[in-house]
């Protein structure tokens, strides 16, 4: 069992175990409770009331966050050789199509998101065991497999996120840094959850909204009240 660092237990102590907070007051108390020296990430992890197992309750789409991440994405995008001046006046990082494939084959993983146009899917379906379990595979439902690449990069470098439900039923999803005003981080918040409410599964019965925590790196997580996040 690891040791509790002091930092630990005194961001520890400033929450009150026996409390559910809102999501205005968790949003505060996260900036309050961070130790790290470096703008760290805010991260929402929601349980969902859903079987993932279950083909018809599997939640997973976008959203775009009204204050934008605060993280800047990298972003590769595998096109034709006609695409790729419309990729990289949008701003994508990388471009390009087989040269990148051998990279990823070999281990090269260091973007945050790829997009690819429909025409080179067949070509990059072999890296499916690669970008699969990283979260990396473009997919039509994110939006990362589409013709209008400037539309898809602008959206991720604008503060667009996708999000999935694990095999426990939880979403994980980073909505801000800790160095956004508590209002920042609330309004993302609510941005993520009410996407995830919209996006309930017909088949999903009981409560929906099973738990919802908040916490920044290396932090305790702040258990918000679900009842009033429209559940």
């Amino acid at each position: 069992m690891s040791k509790i660092t002091k930092n630990r237990k005194v961001a520890e102590a400033k929450i009150d175990k026996s409390k559910v907070y809102t999501l205005k007051e968790a949003s505060s108390l996260v900036k309050t409770i961070n130790t790290t020296k470096f703008d760290s990430s805010v991260d929402l992890h929601i349980r969902l009331g859903v079987d993932p197992k279950k083909a018809d309750q599997q939640v997973r789409g976008t959203v775009t966050l009204p204050h934008g991440t605060g993280k800047t994405k990298r972003v590769l995008v595998l096109c034709p050789p006609d695409k790729e001046a419309e990729a990289k006046a949008a701003g994508a990082d990388y471009v390009g199509l087989d040269e990148f494939i051998g990279k990823i084959e070999a281990g090269w993983t260091d973007v945050d998101v790829i997009v690819a146009t429909p025409s080179v899917m067949p070509k990059i379906g072999k890296l499916g065991k690669i970008l699969g379990p990283r979260n990396l595979m473009p997919n039509p439902k994110t939006g990362t497999v589409t013709n209008n690449v400037a539309e898809a990069v602008n959206e991720v470098k604008g503060g667009k996120i996708a999000f999935k439900v694990d095999k426990t039923g939880i979403v994980h999803a980073s909505i801000g840094r800790i160095s956004f005003s508590p209002e920042k981080i609330a309004e993302n918040s609510h941005e993520l959850i009410n996407a995830l409410i919209k996006l309930k599964p017909s088949a999903a019965k009981g409560i929906y909204l099973k738990g919802v925590s908040m916490a920044s790196t290396m932090s305790p997580g702040i258990t918000i009240e679900t009842k009033t996040l429209h559940n």
